[in-house]
């Protein structure tokens, strides 16, 4: 039997350029890990995965959905997540070489929501050689949206509808959440400078839900992987 070969409009459609059809967007979390009472254990998977959509809506790039597995430093105890060596090799390489054969891609933007996922920028060399991709790690929202679990994560997922409002009063017990803002995870605060000044900063605040606040978030991480997308065209 002898198929038809479709001649594909790549053109068609509200997208940036043709050139977007060559471009995947890969979303990373985090599916199993703590965040207090008032969000689940797969928010950053799940805000990953809104940002990576939207963009891939707005310019036309494929959206290849979320990775299943993360990672996590060593000095953070709050979750279940592989090394670093084994989410590339596999899970990560197998990702993009799946999506390299299937969509014949030249590029991937991988979309971070998960801070523990930063050690992965160390393996794009090897990634793309391995996938005979181009990669970019976008990281923008892990960079603006504050203490873990904090007033920033609250605020986007009173947006994305999946924050539990009445379990906020108690998602600030230290003691039976210290995941939340890292307050009681002493050892990554002794460590890291940055988690210690964010839980620093929740101790004394607490958590809020602010819609402006999580709406700008939202915007400008997706504006960021879209300029991601748009420099790649212009290669």
């Amino acid at each position: 039997m002898v198929l038809k070969i479709v001649k594909l409009r790549y053109e068609s459609g509200n997208i940036e350029s043709s050139y977007v059809h060559r471009i995947g967007i890969l979303a990373m979390g985090s599916h199993l890990e703590n965040h207090g009472a008032a969000l689940p254990i797969d928010t950053d998977s799940k805000i990953a995965s809104y940002i990576a959509l939207q963009a891939s809506l707005i310019t036309g790039a494929k959206f290849l959905g979320v990775l299943y597995a993360a990672t996590e430093y060593s000095f953070i105890d709050h979750g279940k997540h592989l090394t670093t060596e084994i989410l590339v090799e596999k899970q990560l390489i197998p990702t993009l070489k799946s999506a390299k054969k299937c969509l014949n891609l030249d590029w991937v933007v991988l979309v971070n929501g998960h801070g523990g996922n930063f050690p992965v920028k160390e393996f794009i060399e090897i990634m793309e050689k391995k996938s005979n991709l181009k990669i970019v790690f976008n990281n923008k929202i892990v960079e603006i949206e504050g203490p873990h679990a904090g007033t920033g994560e609250i605020s986007i997922a009173s947006i994305l509808g999946f924050l539990d409002v009445s379990k906020l009063d108690e998602h600030c017990k230290f003691d039976k959440y210290p995941e939340v803002g890292m307050v009681g995870l002493d050892e990554a605060r002794k460590i890291d400078k940055g988690i210690n000044k964010g839980a620093l900063e929740l101790e004394k605040l607490g958590v809020c839900v602010d819609m402006d606040l999580g709406e700008s978030l939202l915007k400008t991480a997706i504006l960021d992987v879209i300029n991601d997308i748009k420099e790649i065209c212009k290669k």
